[in-house]
């Protein structure tokens, strides 16, 4: 690998802890401040809200300059962000204040994943996203433990009790001091930002004219959506991130309800999930080459069926292992479709635009998720219930989407068929 990619990992590591950190923090910011149940998946609805607000513009703006430039300016809003959080003095601007945060990882993305198309050569995309995957992961584990640590009581006056002479902090209780540590680590990986050399790609944009740049946004749009292979791809991840982060706050919900977890430690719970992506993201770079990348789709299935095992779960030790299969089927199956569909929108239309296509996808799957189970909860459904849907939900869609690839296959097998008899 070059050495600029084990920048790029660095800086996303330290970036991708502390957006984790900060999600267990803000959701313990919102039970501070006493808001209902059901805003608390909103937290991560305004987090990815500007992912599909600035669909069009931020894939521009990740083609308009070096993506380690970008990167930079995204983290130090993310800075911006937690300051704003750290102010909250209401369940809504404490929102608002995570939507700002959430402004930063959407100028971010397009970035991150779009200079490896840059910096690498197509045969080494699974690879790369195996590591950036598996690293991101890890950032995840260590961030949703993190976030749990600094939110324990013993920890947080632990925190609390330092004091630096002559030096007035402001900082009065747990949340503001885990919400600074958190913006230290979003300056830490600005900082890394810096050192990722120039890829020499060409950043001249051919128009800013922002009706153009909707115009264009949809055009790649329907690109990905028509391609056979891109069609697929973005499918899958647009599933998998929309139930992705659905799982997150099932799992909160889940480990209070079989387990009588408090916070803090159904936080560390998802570190689990994560982990298993992590093992099962790094096989997958090790054994699915982009080629082979499709054939991974009933690995999408299986999850579905073993998520609703979840709810004959009562034991801690049961439930570590289930969760890690949950996570490791998911990343097994989610790196070869993200590296083939970074592959096919990189020959299509670009490495920024394909990923902006690719986020809006993907967030307006995760928004309509999160908006059916934050009802749910509004209703008052029994997590069971939820969990044994979401499963299906899962299962099912998959299943149709590997129906989909089979037929486009066989129309593709069609074709050349009449193709070769033509020339016969």
């Amino acid at each position: 690998m070059e050495r600029g990619f084990y920048t790029i990992m660095t800086a996303q590591f330290f970036s991708s802890l502390a957006d984790n950190a900060l999600l267990v923090i803000a959701i313990a910011l919102l039970i501070d401040l006493h808001a209902p149940a059901h805003l608390t998946p909103i937290l991560k609805f305004v987090f990815v809200l500007f992912y599909v607000i600035l669909a069009p513009f931020v894939g521009a703006f990740a083609d308009s300059m070096p993506k380690s430039r970008v990167m930079f300016v995204s983290n130090s809003i993310k800075v911006i962000g937690c300051g704003l959080l750290f102010l909250a003095s209401h369940q809504y601007s404490a929102l608002a204040a995570y939507a700002v945060v959430g402004l930063g990882a959407a100028a971010y993305s397009p970035a991150k994943y779009g200079i490896l198309t840059e910096l690498l050569p197509p045969e080494k995309l699974v690879i790369a996203n195996g590591w950036i995957e598996g690293l991101t992961v890890a950032s995840i584990v260590l961030g949703t433990v993190l976030g749990g640590t600094l939110i324990t009581p013993s920890v947080a006056n632990t925190l609390l009790s330092f004091d630096f002479p002559l030096i007035g902090t402001g900082i009065d209780n747990f949340i503001e001091s885990s919400i600074l540590i958190v913006a230290i680590l979003y300056a830490i990986a600005a900082i890394f930002n810096l050192y990722i050399p120039n890829t020499g790609v060409d950043h001249r944009l051919p128009n800013k004219n922002p009706l153009f740049l909707i115009h264009e946004f949809g055009h790649c749009l329907k690109l990905l959506w028509t391609d056979k292979l891109g069609q697929i791809s973005l499918a899958v991840t647009t599933l998998f991130w929309g139930a992705g982060a659905t799982l997150q706050f099932i799992v909160l919900k889940w480990a209070e309800a079989a387990l009588n977890y408090p916070l803090n430690q159904a936080a560390q719970l998802q570190g689990v999930v994560a982990l298993g992506i992590a093992v099962g993201a790094v096989l997958a770079a090790r054994w699915i080459s982009l080629r082979q990348s499709v054939k991974v789709i009933p690995l999408g299935i299986a999850m579905g069926i073993v998520v609703m095992t979840m709810t004959m779960v009562t034991n801690l030790w049961i439930a570590i292992v289930l969760l890690m299969i949950i996570g490791a089927l998911a990343g097994f199956f989610v790196v070869p479709m993200n590296a083939l569909l970074q592959h096919r929108g990189h020959i299509l239309m670009g490495a920024g635009h394909s990923i902006a296509v690719q986020n809006f996808n993907e967030n307006l799957s995760i928004l309509t998720m999160l908006s059916v189970y934050a009802l749910l909860v509004w209703f008052e459904v029994h997590i069971y219930v939820v969990i044994v849907a979401f499963g299906l939900f899962v299962s099912i869609t998959m299943a149709l989407i590997r129906k989909w690839h089979l037929l486009n296959q066989s129309k593709q097998d069609s074709l050349h068929l009449i193709g070769e008899k033509k020339v016969h």
